[in-house]
């Protein structure tokens, strides 16, 4: 029988209006530390190597080992709002997060990881941004509201927790629950073992995530194109006639994205943003999977869904005419 989840606490509000600004900081803040990850770690498939993973504080890179028989591990410390490094030699270096340009930030971090004996190349190009600025000459991107970046983390810790209590249905391969830095989101992603038609223009990034058919669930903290805090689904490659599922419940098909939105807003508004989320999250994937011919009789973990929640689920997709 599995454990009932533990009280997540409170949701935050996060207006993307009013910390827009604040993540985008942060974004590029991140992108540095998760470069410098890139250079360090061997590539895994789907290039789980990079992302970033939730800890007591706030997010980190787990342990990097960077010679000389030395491990590194840096933690964005999101309650003091610092980015500390630690090394398995005892050294332990602190950079404040505060109102300051990405450039500084670069700068801080690059001569930190030269103090600590890291060798490391970081390349200055941000990734999956529009209109990038060179990190070492971004002046434009300085805001920090440590408010704001506290509730930015409180709803990260609610939504990794969900995340995490909807990957135990699944006996196939299956992604940890981990923090993309490149496009800052938290995401879990499903795979069925059947490799996937080739992406019409797709750069090496996503030919390597995308290789095989997959389904993931995510969240954004407001990018992501959708304008606002939102939890995701999709599936790659999109089955026919996805875009014609009908949620029971709140969340639906997003035509312009091209995926399943659930609003935050909308979560946290009924009667039970738990339960409302983890249905949005099992109802997507049974529609992708279904509709995607997955064999779902020996990929799913029909025992660790609740009796409740499996009275609450649809049995077939609907479809609409």
């Amino acid at each position: 029988m599995e454990r009932p989840l533990p009280d997540l606490g409170q949701w935050p509000a996060l207006d993307w209006g009013q910390w827009k600004n604040t993540a985008e900081t942060l974004h590029m803040y991140m992108q540095i530390v998760g470069k410098a990850r890139l250079g360090l770690t061997t590539t895994q498939n789907h290039w789980w190597n990079v992302p970033f993973y939730l800890s007591a504080r706030g997010l980190t890179t787990s342990a990097m080992h960077v010679g000389h028989g030395a491990v590194l591990d840096v933690e964005f410390d999101l309650i003091l709002h610092e980015v500390v490094c630690r090394t398995s030699r005892g050294e332990i270096r602190r950079i404040p997060l505060r109102p300051a340009p990405v450039a500084s930030f670069f700068e801080d971090f690059t001569k930190t990881l030269a103090d600590l004996d890291v060798p490391v190349e970081i390349n200055p190009m941000p990734v999956e941004v529009a209109n990038p600025v060179r990190f070492d000459l971004d002046t434009v991107h300085r805001s920090y509201d440590s408010d704001a970046v506290m509730r930015f983390w409180q709803s990260l810790r609610i939504a990794e927790a969900l995340l995490k209590r909807f990957s135990t249905n699944f006996y196939g391969k299956i992604s940890p629950v981990h923090f993309f830095w490149g496009s800052f989101d938290l995401a879990v992603t499903r795979f069925n073992g059947k490799s996937a038609p080739g992406r019409p223009g797709a750069d090496s990034i996503q030919r390597e995530a995308y290789s095989h058919e997959v389904i993931s669930s995510g969240y954004w903290p407001g990018n992501g194109g959708y304008g606002r805090a939102a939890f995701y689904a999709y599936a790659a490659p999109t089955p026919r006639n996805l875009e014609r599922v009908e949620l029971k419940g709140n969340g639906g098909f997003n035509a312009t994205l091209g995926e399943f939105v659930l609003d935050y807003n909308d979560a946290t508004d009924s009667d039970d943003p738990v339960d409302t989320v983890l249905q949005f999250f099992e109802q997507t994937y049974s529609a992708a999977a279904d509709l995607g011919g997955w064999d779902r009789s020996t990929l799913d973990r029909h025992d660790a869904i609740s009796a409740d929640m499996r009275r609450k689920m649809p049995q077939t997709v609907r479809v609409s005419p």
